[in-house]
């Protein structure tokens, strides 16, 4: 089994165990919201026997920035569980960012003395096909494996060899593009798991004003507020990040392919039947010209 085969099931493992444990995730979040919602339920109607707080009190008392803004432990835990998926999805954008930055690379896609001493030695004559397939595969880079396929349709018109680099192109093509979707994923998932966040705050805090009078109290009223803005700008901190590095890597993703196509074609232009041909026909005559000089 070659390397790069072991490599694509170890990343393909590597995916499917990410997405499990974010639905894990998922699930235990959504179990953890009904747990809290039947505390916020408890603490509603204990809410109505609360003792008034009386100006005195109120004045002695030390202010309280009522949504964290510092602390990281304290936001998650005012903000619920579901601020641990919204942690998942950085986790999980962090990860694949490193990823796609290192293998994204041009050095590893279109590495530069490859390519030039690949081309100089097709031009000169210095490779048969099956020399040149055989440097192909030992690179294994992606304009290496779109080499590849037009060194397979070596001698036939430049019409198939175009469509054996066109094939070609499109599989590292999808290899380049591997893994984009999670960004796409995460800015999608997250502004809308912060607007889950956003809606149970609202319900608790609508249960706290049924079960007991807590208009112009503040104290009753900030736990649901600051649980909806905190997932809110959880949700928001996570996915606009996830958009404008999908916009990126696409972006890149197409300048390479732009590149090893006008790589390819250099290729097609000399291992193509008509170029062969041509070359051929050139050394014919250069050899009767030399002849006849000589004689």
């Amino acid at each position: 089994m070659s390397t790069h085969v072991i490599n694509r099931r170890r990343r393909s493992f590597l995916f499917r165990a990410l997405l499990l444990a974010l639905l894990a995730c998922l699930f235990c979040a959504l179990s953890a919201t009904r747990v809290h919602a039947a505390d916020d339920d408890k603490a509603g109607s204990a809410a109505v026997t609360v003792k008034p707080v009386s100006p005195s009190d109120s004045a002695v008392a030390e202010p309280r920035a009522y949504i964290p803004t510092s602390d990281l432990k304290q936001i998650v835990h005012d903000a619920g569980p579901l601020m641990y998926a919204i942690l998942l999805c950085s986790f999980l954008l962090v990860a694949f960012l490193l990823e796609r930055t290192v293998s994204l690379r041009r050095s590893r896609v279109i590495p530069g003395p490859f390519v030039t001493r690949f081309l100089q030695q097709l031009r000169d004559g210095q490779l048969d096909r099956e020399q040149a397939l055989e440097l192909c595969e030992a690179n294994g880079s992606p304009v290496a494996n779109v080499f590849a396929g037009a060194i397979r349709k070596w001698g036939r018109p430049g019409v198939e060899v175009e469509q054996g680099v066109i094939d070609a192109g499109e599989r590292a093509t999808n290899g380049l593009r591997r893994y984009l979707r999670i960004f796409y994923g995460v800015a999608t998932v997250g502004p809308l798991l912060g607007l889950m966040g956003t809606v149970l705050g609202m319900i608790q805090t609508f249960n706290v004003i049924a079960a007991a009078d807590a208009l112009g109290r503040a104290e009753l009223l900030a736990g649901g507020i600051a649980k909806a803005l905190l997932n809110t700008a959880g949700g928001l901190a996570v996915a606009i990040p996830a958009s404008i590095f999908y916009v990126f890597f696409v972006s890149r993703v197409d300048r390479l392919v732009m590149d090893i196509d006008k790589l390819a074609q250099e290729v097609v232009n000399v291992v193509s039947a008509e170029e062969l041909h041509d070359r051929k026909t050139g050394a014919a005559k250069a050899r009767r010209a030399s002849s006849a000089v000589a004689s």
